[in-house]
C-alpha cells in the first residue's frame, strides 16, 4: 500500500514526486514510469530553453509557475552541478506591422517582473546578433539554454535519495477506484494500492485521468508534432544565441526560432503540425485508433476549421525546406538552404476542450481519488519545480 503513485517520469511528474517527498519525507511514495528511463517524450524532445515568463498572462497559472519556477530551477542546478547558460536572447521584429506587437510583448514582462528586459533598436541588434534582419527588439537576459533530460534524470536521484520508489516499464492500463484508495494495473500484470494518484502522464494524461472517473474528461489531448533542423557547424557563425520572432497572436505556438544548444551546435524550428500519432515523432510515425480519436474530437474539429490556413503553411514547411529555409530568413537572410540538415523532433501535449479551445493554461483536474495535471505545455519543463509545489500542497491537504 503506497500513500501516492505518480504516474509519468517526465520532468513534471519527477518534480512532482520530488516536492512531495521533500516535505514529507514519511510518505510512501511510488512513480510508474512506461517507458525505460525518464525524460522520454516531450522532457527529452524540447529545444532546452530556460524561459523567462515573456510571453504569459500576467497572473496566470503560466506566468505565476514560471517565474517561480525559473528561480527555483536554477537554484536546484547550482546545487545539484547541472550546467546551464543565462546567454539571453533577442525577440525580433521585422515587419512594420509587427512593431505594435513586439512593444505589447515587453509591456507584458514589465507586468511580470522582467524589469533587465529592454527595448532595442536595430543598431542594437546587429552588435549582439550582426546577421539579423530587424526593425526592433527586445533583449531578455533571464533566457537560457539547459539539458533537461540532466534536470531530470537529478530530480530521480534526488527522489530516490529521499526513500523513493521508481518502478519503470510500467505501463498503467487501468485503474479501479475503492472507497478509500485506488488499485493501479499496469501491462506488466502488476497491480498498486494507494491513497491518493497523481497523474503526469503528458501525451496520455487524459487517457489516464479518464481511468480515474466514470464522467468524461472534458479535454482531449491533441498531439502536434514540432520538426527542427540543425545549422552546419560552418555556419554556426550566423546565430549567436538564442533569435526569435514575434509571435502571432492568431497561432498558439511562438513560430520558427534560432536556438544554440548547450552541448554545443544550433537548432532552427519547430514548426507545428497535426500528429498522427500521440508519440509521432515522424511524418510516417501514424496509429489509426489515435489519428482518428483525435478527428472525431468536437474541439480539434472547431481548431481545424479555425487555423485551417495557418495549419496548411505548417504542414508545407515540414514536407518543403525551401518553404521552411524562407521562413527563417524572415529573420537571418543569409541563412541558406544548404545550410539546414534535418534534426529532431517533439511532440507536445497540446488540451483542447470541447467547445474548441486550445488551452493555453495549465490545466489541473482533481477528483475523489486523483490529481490529473491535464496541461502542462511550455513553459513546464522551466516550471516543474514549482508546477511540483503547486501540485504537492493539494497532495499534502489531502493525505
Amino acid at each position: 500500500m503506497y500513500d501516492i503513485i505518480v504516474v509519468g517520469g517526465g520532468i513534471v511528474g519527477l518534480a512532482t514526486a520530488l516536492r512531495i517527498k521533500e516535505q514529507k519525507p514519511s510518505l510512501k511514495l511510488l512513480l510508474l514510469e512506461k517507458e525505460s528511463g525518464v525524460a522520454k517524450h516531450q522532457t527529452g524532445h524540447n529545444s532546452g530553453v530556460i524561459h523567462s515568463g515573456l510571453y504569459y498572462k500576467p497572473g496566470s497559472l503560466k506566468a505565476t509557475n514560471c517565474i517561480r519556477g525559473y528561480e527555483m530551477l536554477l537554484d536546484f542546478c547550482d546545487q545539484e552541478s547541472v550546467p546551464y547558460d543565462l546567454c539571453g536572447k533577442i525577440v525580433v521584429a521585422t515587419k512594420p506591422e509587427q512593431v505594435p506587437l513586439l512593444k505589447n510583448l515587453y509591456d507584458r514582462g514589465m507586468q511580470n517582473g522582467l524589469t533587465q528586459n529592454r527595448m532595442i533598436s536595430k543598431e542594437e541588434i546587429r552588435e549582439r546578433e550582426p546577421h539579423v534582419n530587424s526593425l526592433e527588439g527586445i533583449w531578455v537576459p533571464y533566457t537560457g539554454i539547459i539539458d533537461y533530460t540532466a534536470v531530470s534524470q537529478k530530480y530521480a536521484e534526488k527522489f530516490q535519495r529521499l526513500g523513493g520508489e521508481i518502478r519503470f516499464q510500467e505501463k498503467v492500463v487501468n485503474i479501479k477506484n475503492q472507497n478509500a484508495s485506488s488499485e493501479v494495473i499496469t501491462a506488466s500484470g502488476n497491480a498498486y494500492t494507494t491513497r491518493l494518484i497523481v497523474n503526469c502522464a503528458g501525451l496520455y494524461s487524459d487517457k489516464v485521468a479518464q481511468l480515474t472517473q466514470p464522467e468524461e474528461i472534458k479535454v482531449r489531448i491533441i498531439p502536434f508534432r514540432g520538426e527542427y533542423y540543425k545549422i552546419r557547424p560552418e555556419k554556426h557563425h550566423l546565430v549567436k544565441n538564442l533569435i526569435y520572432p514575434v509571435p502571432d497572436p492568431n497561432f498558439p505556438f511562438l513560430g520558427v526560432h534560432f536556438t544554440r544548444m548547450i552541448e554545443g551546435g544550433v537548432e532552427a524550428g519547430p514548426n507545428a503540425v497535426f500528429a498522427f500519432k500521440r508519440e509521432g515523432y515522424k511524418k510516417t510515425d501514424i496509429n489509426v485508433p489515435e489519428m482518428l480519436e483525435s478527428l472525431a474530437w468536437p474541439g480539434f474539429r472547431k481548431v481545424a476549421i479555425k487555423y485551417w490556413k495557418t495549419g496548411m503553411g505548417e504542414y508545407y514547411r515540414s514536407f518543403s525546406k525551401a518553404a521552411f529555409t524562407k521562413a527563417l530568413q524572415e529573420m537571418i537572410p543569409e541563412i541558406q538552404s544548404d545550410d539546414l540538415i534535418p534534426g529532431g523532433a517533439g511532440v507536445r501535449a497540446q488540451a483542447c476542450d470541447y467547445d474548441g479551445g486550445l488551452l493555453d493554461d495549465f490545466s489541473i483536474i482533481e477528483n475523489k481519488g486523483a490529481i490529473n495535471v491535464c496541461n502542462a505545455p511550455s513553459p513546464a519543463a522551466t516550471s516543474s519545480l514549482s508546477i511540483g509545489q503547486t501540485v504537492s500542497e493539494r497532495v499534502l491537504a489531502r493525505i
